[in-house]
């Protein structure tokens, strides 16, 4: 997870045309949340691993290729918070993951990258906070081609992934669960429009069509609808 959360990081740059790590993950990752995107699944004892289920459709390339980009893109851009699947493990998951509650920083190698499950509590059916400011590294170097992508962190970090108990989030201390999957504090709108793109096609790109609200939108609205 360390190691894909540092190629994710590196895809990102503007130079990048590739994605290293465990794709496989990644995708899982894609279907368990968003339904529109999953392909057919296949039944399967619950002791097997879940991406196992899926079945990867067969992807064409060239022209048909672009065409799907530019639809997949679309779909991204509209999604409303009724196409999220929040907690698609169960409210209750994390409590047979205890480890999925642990907030630090987790490591491969030389690799060290930032983990902290409360910038996404409604996987665990607990209401959107601001999450808290995350653990910079002692030195970075992050140029547009994605080629010296370097990030150096204290030694200190190394003792963190030691001592999950003691870096256990405690959900009821620092939020509430949620009545609907997409509740968030009032104030979390803004602070995620300052640090997150909120579309991703080009306001520009094909012909301008009616967009709906965004995911923050719709929660947005039904928080003031409801004086919540």
């Amino acid at each position: 997870l360390a190691y894909l959360y540092r190629q994710l990081g590196v895809a990102t740059r503007a130079g990048s045309k590739g994605l290293c790590g465990c794709l496989t993950l990644l995708q899982a990752w894609i279907y368990e949340y968003f339904r529109l995107f999953r392909p057919s699944q296949l039944p399967q004892s619950p002791d097997a691993p879940r991406a196992s289920s899926w079945i990867s459709p067969r992807l064409p390339g060239g022209d048909e290729a672009r065409r799907r980009l530019a639809r997949y893109r679309q779909l991204l851009d509209e999604l409303s918070a009724d196409d999220v699947t929040c907690t698609q493990y169960g409210r209750d998951g994390h409590t047979d993951i205890p480890r999925s509650l642990y907030t630090g920083l987790i490591r491969f190698s030389d690799i060290v990258e930032g983990y902290d499950p409360a910038r996404c509590l409604r996987q665990f059916g607990y209401r959107q906070i601001i999450p808290r400011a995350m653990t910079v590294p002692h030195e970075q170097y992050r140029p547009a081609s994605g080629s010296s992508y370097i990030v150096f962190w204290d030694p200190w970090v190394n003792q963190l992934w030691d001592n999950v108990a003691a870096r256990r989030l405690d959900l009821d201390f620092a939020s509430r669960p949620c009545v609907q999957p997409s509740d968030i504090v009032e104030e979390y709108v803004d602070w995620f429009l300052t640090r997150s793109h909120p579309r991703i096609t080009h306001p520009t790109d094909g012909e301008p069509q009616p967009r709906p609200l965004l995911v923050h939108q719709v929660s947005y609205d039904f928080l003031l609808l409801f004086q919540i």
